[in-house]
């Protein structure tokens, strides 16, 4: 049975085709001034814009965004609002196993945040809070898995649980799984509808939002477009894979690509064979790893890494992905659920996502020039968005006089700096060569009875800086 004939390839995602664009916003007309400016329309400006707006309500704040709010990877991922945040053993290292700890609860947190603040708006973004599952393949990813699981309640999960090959089934029936761990502290969710939800509330608030326009350059009290000049004494970078389209960032955070697809809607039968009556958004332990949700009506969205750079840092055209990346998506799913070989593949879609040098999220204010930003969140940004906005707040209030220090201004990940990504074609072939050793690894274990790591994935993790 052909499954790809009729998938719909791009138009931005299938969470948009099903909820539909929103409707277009003005651009900026001129030349203007704002107390805070925001580039950027996706999670994290929008966050960023509502706390601000929410603790002060006086502020002028202006976001901009290039094309439409959550056009990026807001409007595109994969659904998962979990407590993962990039960078936390680095960040134990640097600054002390109790300070990863509180940036780990803090994350935990915010995953209650989001769910709370969507409700009290009123904004029906299909959340279910069913946690995480993820489940180990082969017996080296039993062994990392294993040591993942000690390693998260080293860092204060204690309410997560280790599961066998048979509780694995209960909750979900993924082939040849032979272990997972679970945390209660994620959810699925539709991240469209929570965008634009998100951008609406904004707007209720009265913060201005001008959309088709595009940021080029990013300077102290200068936010610079074709259009004109926003002047304002906090300038706030919140674009994420999108940063090296800005004047001067090409090197600063490397867009890499992820893709995703989603089944046609799977019968009741289809669902009594696979199980995962509880929603729970699932993974795997490979190191090219895949991450999927239940939709709210009843289909599977899968998504992976694909083509995972492009060379020049280019991002794609509207969510359009390789017809590779599709058939190798559509190969995960029915590895980990062979009853759906004849399943049809009805949309498929890619984005980008922010990757610092040594792989760590990161939020900052430089007090002497005024500009600020927040990501580099590897592909954990559902939640990590909101934490940096609060972050943000907080740290614009203490600079401005209108607050002081804070638990979230004291966390580890403020103010951290990194060097840059080397220039092409340096990074383009390292990556490729990256990702390649991860996908050979991933088959070498999968055929493998050793409970080792494959020695080029460890190699590949060392030169990369994961």
């Amino acid at each position: 049975m052909s499954t790809t004939t009729s998938t719909v390839n791009g138009g931005i995602s299938f969470w948009y085709a099903r909820s539909g664009l929103p409707a277009p916003r003005e651009p900026l007309p001129g030349d203007a001034t704002a107390d805070v400016c925001i580039v950027g329309g996706g999670y994290t400006g929008l966050w960023t814009a509502y706390y601000l707006k929410k603790a002060v309500p006086f502020l002028n704040i202006t976001v901009l965004e290039a094309s439409f709010c959550g056009y990026g990877a807001s409007g595109r991922n994969g659904g998962w609002l979990y407590n993962g945040i990039a960078g936390r053993d680095r960040y134990a290292k640097l600054h002390g196993h109790e300070a990863a700890v509180r940036l780990q609860q803090a994350m935990n947190d915010s995953v209650g945040e989001v769910v709370a603040v969507a409700a009290d708006e009123g904004i029906d973004a299909d959340v279910h809070r069913g946690g995480v599952l993820e489940v180990a393949r082969s017996p080296a990813q039993r062994a990392r898995l294993t040591a993942y699981h000690s390693v998260e309640v080293a860092f204060g999960e204690h309410d997560r649980v280790l599961l066998g090959a048979r509780e694995t089934a209960e909750r979900i029936r993924v082939a040849g799984a032979v272990a997972a761990t679970w945390t209660p502290h994620g959810a699925r969710l539709d991240p469209a509808k929570l965008v634009k939800g998100l951008a609406a509330a904004v707007e209720a608030l009265g913060v201005t939002i001008h959309e088709s326009t595009p940021v080029t350059e990013i300077r102290p009290k200068h936010a610079v477009t074709p259009y004109g000049t926003v002047r304002a004494p906090y300038v706030l970078r919140c674009t994420e894979g999108f940063t090296a389209g800005i004047k001067g960032q090409r090197r600063t955070w490397l867009p890499m690509n992820s893709s995703m697809v989603v089944t046609e809607p799977l019968a009741p039968s289809v669902w009594e064979a696979i199980g995962w009556d509880g929603r729970e958004t699932l993974g795997d332990l490979a190191h090219a790893y895949v991450y999927a949700q239940r939709t709210a009506d009843d289909r599977i969205a899968i998504g992976g890494r694909g083509v995972p750079y492009r060379y020049g840092s280019r991002t794609d055209n509207d969510g359009r992905t390789q017809p590779e990346t599709v058939a190798a998506l559509r190969d995960v799913l029915v590895r980990f659920f062979p009853t759906l070989a004849g399943t049809r593949i009805e949309h498929a879609w890619s984005g980008v996502l922010g990757v610092p040098r040594d792989w760590c999220a990161t939020v900052t204010l430089d007090r002497s020039t005024g500009l600020g930003w927040a990501g580099g969140y590897v592909g954990s940004g559902v939640t990590t968005a909101n934490l940096a906005a609060r972050t943000l707040r907080d740290l614009i209030q203490q600079d401005s006089g209108q607050g002081g220090a804070t638990e979230l201004t004291a966390l580890p990940w403020v103010g951290h700096r990194v060097r840059r990504w080397e220039p092409e074609p340096l990074r383009w072939l390292g990556v490729r060569a990256m990702y390649a050793a991860y996908r050979g690894a991933d088959r070498r274990e999968s055929t493998a009875h050793s409970t080792e790591t494959d020695r080029v994935a460890r190699l590949a993790d060392r030169i990369s800086g994961r």
